[in-house]
């Protein structure tokens, strides 16, 4: 199980990552190892207490008998003290953004790839495309001869 947020990729330059764990119930990791998992508008939300992930759209697992589950819960990441505050000193210093990039296993445990990222103008953005295209086209021409 890989659950990538592609348009993360994409909207930012990912300066450093950190793994952390997530705080699941039994049929929230029944559900994402099945693939029920959403990363649009997840971000990730400093606090004196910890991190926490916001807006990760995790579906209802369909044997759970919870009758009041929440699909976009806030739910904690298990992280180091000293980890937490070192992503709070960079953040503040260099003006960067926390952001979930993947869901996988580890084991039988499920983890969240977070970094640090900074966001791309516009202009990077197009460049990026017209590179894409570009490279397309060539790979396109080399396979045809």
């Amino acid at each position: 199980m890989n659950i990538q947020n592609k348009k993360a990729y994409f909207d930012y330059e990912v300066i450093e990552s950190f793994e952390a764990g997530l705080e699941l119930t039994g049929a929230e990791v029944k559900s994402i190892r099945s693939g029920g998992a959403n990363f649009a508008g997840a971000r990730v939300l400093l606090q004196e207490d910890g991190a926490y992930l916001i807006g990760l759209n995790i579906q209802k697992y369909k044997f759970s008998s919870l009758p009041d589950y929440d699909p976009a819960r806030t739910r904690k990441l298990l992280l180091h003290k000293k980890e937490v505050v070192a992503i709070q000193t960079k953040m503040r210093s260099a003006g960067l953004t926390l952001v979930p990039l993947k869901l996988y296993n580890k084991g039988s445990l499920v983890k969240v790839q977070i970094a640090l990222v900074r966001g791309k103008k516009k202009f990077e953005k197009r460049e990026l495309i017209k590179k894409r295209v570009s490279n397309l086209a060539l790979a396109r021409r080399l396979k045809n001869q």
